[in-house]
């Protein structure tokens, strides 16, 4: 497959058409200016983001099993640009596909559930990668690099991996799970400059919001103020719930640490389609809570 014909069943998840609209709106963006294909899984239903497998096992597996199955009836890998999509769907898909050699009896229990749907069963014959290794590793660094219109020179990004994108599955092909490059080579190859901190690869806080507030927001602040510590104009995630925690929450978070931040927090579909000379406007950029504006004032597009 190369990059002049990449083709791919789109799984946009619940946040990016709730939420995070502007994720939604930033990767059909890029990907049209790329001549990247997506083909939108309409059908597919919500991985459950983890919270299946504490009730069901056998229900995560199901229900995910049906999300790679609709992708595979399109004979296409299933791209995802959550990482806690990829972290969910993709050790589903890991699972499973071990299970067809070692346990084929409860591939078969998950397909029986399918096949009373009405479904297409799971065959294990597609892979599920999320945008930022589509990117990497099927339309390339160099090719990415040949479409910039707008150097993003003298921008200085931190890269907020997450934990789903990196350990949820045990093979990780297109990246190093404990010392990443993948989004730093991507802010090179735009002309921006890579922050190394701590806290990039660790987990945002998003799940203990719900029952742990003040821990949740501490965590984010931590993240925020070491970036900041090395010079960062501003955070770049690849994870609409790292970005819910760290942007839509950043004002929180400054009440439970004290501490103003105000780090604009980025899509990684967004800055790269900014390299494009993609309009702010078409991005969503306006829909951040912590105002993006000083990043567009500094790159001259404001």
């Amino acid at each position: 497959m190369s990059f002049q014909n990449l083709r791919y069943a789109y799984f946009p998840g619940c946040v990016a058409q709730g939420a995070c609209k502007e994720l939604y709106q930033s990767t059909q963006a890029l990907t049209q200016a790329l001549g990247i294909e997506l083909v939108e899984l309409k059908k597919a239903a919500c991985c459950g983001s983890g919270t299946y497998k504490e009730d069901s096992q056998l229900l995560e597996d199901t229900v995910n099993a049906r999300n790679i199955a609709l992708a595979e009836s399109l004979n296409l890998p299933l791209l995802t640009h959550c990482s806690t999509c990829q972290g969910v769907i993709g050790h589903v898909d890991e699972r499973l596909k071990q299970a067809q050699q070692q346990n084929p009896a409860y591939v078969t229990q998950v397909n029986g559930f399918l096949q009373k749907e009405g479904c297409s069963p799971y065959q294990g014959s597609t892979e599920v990668k999320h945008l930022l290794y589509a990117l990497v590793a099927d339309y390339g660094i160099e090719e990415i690099q040949r479409k910039v219109t707008k150097n993003l020179q003298g921008l200085k990004c931190a890269a907020f991996y997450g934990c789903y994108l990196l350990r949820a599955q045990s093979s990780m092909p297109y990246d190093d799970p404990i010392r990443p490059e993948a989004m730093e080579n991507v802010f090179r190859a735009i002309g921006a400059t890579p922050v190394y901190y701590r806290g990039r690869t660790q987990c945002c806080g998003w799940p203990l919001a719900s029952y742990a507030t003040t821990e949740s927001f501490k965590m984010a602040g931590m993240h925020i103020q070491e970036a900041l510590a090395e010079g960062a104009d501003c955070m770049v995630t690849p994870c609409p719930l790292c970005h819910l925690n760290l942007d839509s929450r950043q004002p929180e978070v400054e009440k439970v640490i004290g501490k103003q931040l105000k780090l604009p927090v980025l899509h990684l579909s967004q800055l790269i389609a900014l390299s494009l000379g993609i309009p702010p406007k078409q991005l969503g950029l306006e829909r951040h809570i912590v105002s993006t504006k000083p990043i567009l004032e500094k790159l001259g597009i404001a």
